[in-house]
């Protein structure tokens, strides 16, 4: 092993022209990190959707599915990182003068700095598509929990639009003009029906954003549904209440639905993290072990010659 430089007496010491970072051994390292990463990432994602099946009660949890990601992650970085903090041990040229410990320190260093520079690179080539996905993810969860509390009167949203107005100033302008007796809303019809639809159609958005539907609104419904039917007014307003309810319950079902997405998004990145410190340590011991057996290798080979 490499022995520690000793100043003379009175004599400072001599300070090293090198710097003690070889970029070399570094930069491979993490190339060849970064690349198994790259394979094992198209390895667990051909594995994944073995998992997934587009017919019912055939996929697997979304337990198992996320129990089984965070682990592949780990294994991802813990294959990946020793492979690259390996070769950037083995590879470094040897450090002549310099003490055992701070020929370790600077192994590990080097382990750590080739896992970083993988890691940015990893980040560089998936980053845009990872970004995307994230965002296409969140857009849909967003778009649900916002837009199925509103699923009822869907169809009627665009043809509410065709006052020029917008929801809320178009719901005022209604509530304004509102007749008692909706039967003279307009002549049955497909124009009356369009009408009285995008009437419902903006109660029910009104609604949705208040959290609940008021008594006035709710008796207005009824009539509406009462004159564009036939039924009576005790039918309607029945009718109103279950439509009322469907709504409800699409409502909590998307809230539900963007809570669990929250929830996974959260933990996907705990376990990220997790996985990214084993990757960090895992690369600087394996750096250390590389650089222990290539100075072994080295003073073995020494040895042998001067035997010899």
């Amino acid at each position: 092993m490499a022995s520690t430089i000793l100043a003379t007496d009175g004599a400072a010491p001599v300070e090293s022209s090198s710097s003690a970072v070889n970029w070399g051994p570094i930069i491979a390292g993490a190339f060849a990190a970064s690349t198994l990463t790259f394979i094992l990432m198209l390895l667990g994602s051909g594995l994944g959707l073995t998992m997934v099946s587009p017919w019912s009660n055939e996929s697997a949890s979304v337990t198992t599915f996320a129990v089984s990601t965070a682990i592949w992650l780990v294994i991802v970085q813990w294959l990946s990182s020793g492979l690259g903090g390996y070769l950037t041990g083995r590879l470094r040229t040897k450090w002549v003068g310099i003490h055992t410990d701070e020929t370790f320190f600077r192994d590990t260093a080097h382990g750590f700095m080739a896992w970083a520079l993988a890691t940015l690179l990893v980040v560089f080539v998936l980053g845009s598509a990872l970004s995307a996905a994230i965002g296409t993810g969140v857009k849909a969860a967003s778009t649900v929990a916002s837009g199925a509390a509103m699923g009822a009167s869907a169809g009627a949203t665009a043809n509410a639009g065709n006052d020029g107005g917008s929801g809320a100033a178009s719901y005022f302008v209604d509530a304004l003009f509102r007749p008692n007796d909706p039967s003279r809303l307009a002549a049955p019809g497909a124009e009356g029906d369009a009408t009285a639809a995008a009437q419902a159609s903006r109660i029910l958005i009104m609604s949705a954003a208040a959290g609940e539907v008021s008594a006035d609104d709710k008796t207005y419904l009824g009539q509406l549904v009462a004159a564009r039917t036939g039924l009576s007014q005790a039918d309607a307003t029945a009718r109103v209440d279950a439509v009322l309810a469907q709504v409800e319950a699409a409502k909590v079902q998307a809230q539900e639905a963007a809570d669990t997405a929250r929830k996974a998004g959260a933990s996907f990145a705990l376990v990220g993290a997790l996985s990214l410190m084993i990757g960090a340590f895992i690369a600087s011991a394996a750096a250390a072990l590389g650089g222990k057996q290539r100075d072994d290798e080295e003073d073995a080979l020494h040895l042998t010659a001067s035997r010899s």
